[in-house]
């Protein structure tokens, strides 16, 4: 395996190398030795100024770039990110178009000169501590190059979900003893005495329902919204529900299971009627309760509304939506994204009308709020 020159004069090469700072940005310890093995493995795959082609590409830097089952998830949004756009690149696009080092201008104020190959240690520190003010910061105050970062790192957030007890039991090494299957062991063993059989109920996944609010006021956060439940999703497509809702109710579950984000979010918005309009939050979740809750899809399930409860309907009807939710699931948690700012009140009309049959109200404004989020879910 020939390891290619790497002079930086091509727009490929470069996009390679780019792809290595991103992929490195998003957690994934992509060293410059891990960087030259995936340019040598595209130099193997065809000359090294050439495209490999996407399939070629994806599995030269997975086999290259990623040394642990973590990696992989946060491999694939990176490289769904990065490659959706290699075609323009390649025909000459500007390269200010490649976000870690835009990324990075934004928050150190200088921009990176040293290729990804020859970083000293000190850019590494500082790319770890811009992930790091990127996670708390604003959805609504991302630039669009920061927002592309965050979605990279949104894929690799890990969903654990809320568990309930089955109703079947299956043997275990301890807890009470099996009658039958003890005695069934004994009749095996000719009647001799054997040791009992141990059996437990079972843990299943609990049900996750996504009420998402997509009207004018939460349009600078939906984005990011629905990429996290693309995220939920695709880590348990059989547990997790995903609705809009505005001036009516649309259900996004099928859509969210498509595997790509890009994708699934562009069915999403061919879905998707109201986005950016009104908010009848009231009567949206009273179609939800009629029409899915009620017969048995919020029935012990988690329920997650994201909205920041600005109601132009009947307040009440949402007070009453709410309390009749709150009575059929295990969990009914409100994510507010105005509640992570400083001298944040509840007076929404929307939100005091529901607030007495919450369980948690949360913010969901930035990625360390969604990453809270998650984990009251999963204790949920």
């Amino acid at each position: 395996m020939t390891t290619p020159a790497v002079d930086g004069s091509t727009e490929l090469l470069r996009a390679h190398l780019g792809f290595v700072r991103v992929l490195r940005a998003a957690g994934v310890p992509a060293d410059p030795s891990r960087g030259r093995a995936f340019l040598a493995a595209l130099a193997e795959l065809g000359a090294p100024d050439e495209p490999a082609g996407p399939a070629s590409t994806y599995w030269a830097g997975r086999l290259t770039l990623c040394s642990q089952a973590d990696d992989l998830p946060r491999y694939d949004a990176a490289f769904s990110a990065w490659y959706s756009g290699t075609t323009k690149r390649q025909q000459g696009p500007a390269p200010t178009e490649i976000p870690t080092p835009s990324l990075k201008a934004s928050l150190t104020g200088s921009a990176p000169k040293a290729q990804a190959d020859d970083r000293p240690p000190e850019e590494l520190t500082t790319a770890a501590s811009a992930n790091e003010v990127l996670r708390h910061k604003d959805f609504s105050e991302l630039s669009p190059v920061e927002r592309e970062h965050v979605r990279a790192l949104l894929a690799g957030l890990r969903y654990r979900p809320a568990t309930r007890r089955a109703v079947r039991r299956r043997r275990s090494a301890r807890g009470p003893v099996d009658p039958r299957a003890t005695v069934r062991t004994m009749l095996r063993a000719g009647g001799e005495l054997v040791r009992p059989v141990h059996h437990r109920r079972a843990q299943r996944p609990r049900r996750l329902v996504l009420l998402i609010d997509v009207s004018g006021s939460m349009s600078p956060y939906a984005d990011s919204l629905l990429r996290f439940a693309h995220v939920l999703t695709c880590a348990a497509p059989a547990t997790v529900e995903t609705f809009t809702l505005g001036t009516r109710l649309t259900r996004l579950t099928r859509a969210m299971r498509h595997r790509d984000p890009d994708v699934a979010l562009r069915a999403v918005a061919a879905a998707v009627p109201d986005y950016a309009g009104g908010t009848r939050l009231g009567e949206t979740l009273k179609v939800f309760l009629d029409r899915w809750g009620q017969r048995g899809l919020a029935r012990g399930a988690v329920v997650v509304v994201f909205s920041d409860g600005w109601e132009r309907g009947d307040a009440r009807l949402l007070g009453e939506q709410v309390a009749r939710l709150s009575r059929l699931a295990r969990a009914v948690v409100w994510s507010n994204p105005h509640a992570g700012r400083a001298g944040y009140a509840p007076v929404q009309s929307g939100i005091v009308a529901a607030l007495p049959a919450l369980h948690r109200l949360l913010s969901g404004h930035s990625l360390v709020a969604l990453e809270e989020l998650v984990e009251v879910v999963a204790d949920a």
